[in-house]
């Protein structure tokens, strides 16, 4: 009896080894980062700014770049336009680059020479440096307001081409000339990038915003 009891007994406990369920922990997945794509740029994009000794906004173009075009595209920098290209003629990263970095240069000097605040530069990299001229006629400081009437300014002066497309429902319209919300989109970007880039972003000037 006492044979048969242990002979049961171990029965049971290999059987219950065999259809005991064995939880392992689900893989650990990081998160992806949004700004992969841009952040690959971001050396070339220092070097290039210290030609002009700007490379410590590096993280501001890094910035630029993710809202112009989450560092897709030939032309990641959208800076075709302010070569006097139709836009996407640059269809090389470097050149966008270079391209991109030289027009920044012109809306800083411009932008310091008439003593608008940062944000009117960055503003001005989307809506070029007619903006910063608005801007120093109208108090010197950036607002989504000032970035309004400046492109239903411009709006009234070519309604055909900047009208949306023809769609209303458009955030931007009427004030289809430029994204007068650019640089708020910008500077949220640099917040996100003290993440992933604490570096590039502890480097900025501590006066910009």
């Amino acid at each position: 009896m006492t044979l048969l009891f242990l002979f049961l007994l171990i029965d049971h406990v290999v059987h219950l080894q065999k259809t005991e369920k064995v939880t392992t922990p689900p893989p650990v997945v990081k998160p992806l980062d949004p700004f992969a794509a841009s952040t690959q740029y971001s050396t070339a994009l220092q070097t290039e700014l210290a030609k002009y000794n700007l490379e410590q906004y590096t993280a501001v173009l890094i910035a630029i770049m993710q809202q112009e075009s989450h560092g897709k595209g030939g032309d990641p920098m959208q800076s075709s336009e302010s070569a006097g290209l139709p836009p996407n003629t640059i269809n090389n990263p470097a050149e966008s680059i270079k391209q991109g970095v030289k027009h920044f240069n012109k809306v800083v000097n411009y932008g310091t020479k008439k003593n608008v605040d940062f944000e009117t530069i960055i503003q001005s990299y989307n809506m070029g440096m007619g903006y910063i001229n608005y801007v120093a006629d109208s108090g010197n400081q950036h607002s989504e307001e000032l970035a309004k009437q400046f492109s239903k300014i411009q709006v009234q002066k070519n309604p055909a081409v900047y009208n949306c497309g023809g769609d209303k429902s458009n955030f931007r319209y009427p004030y289809c000339y430029g994204d007068f919300s650019y640089t708020t989109k910008v500077t949220k970007n640099i917040e996100m990038l003290s993440d992933s880039m604490p570096a590039l972003v502890s480097a900025l000037p501590a006066d910009i915003f």
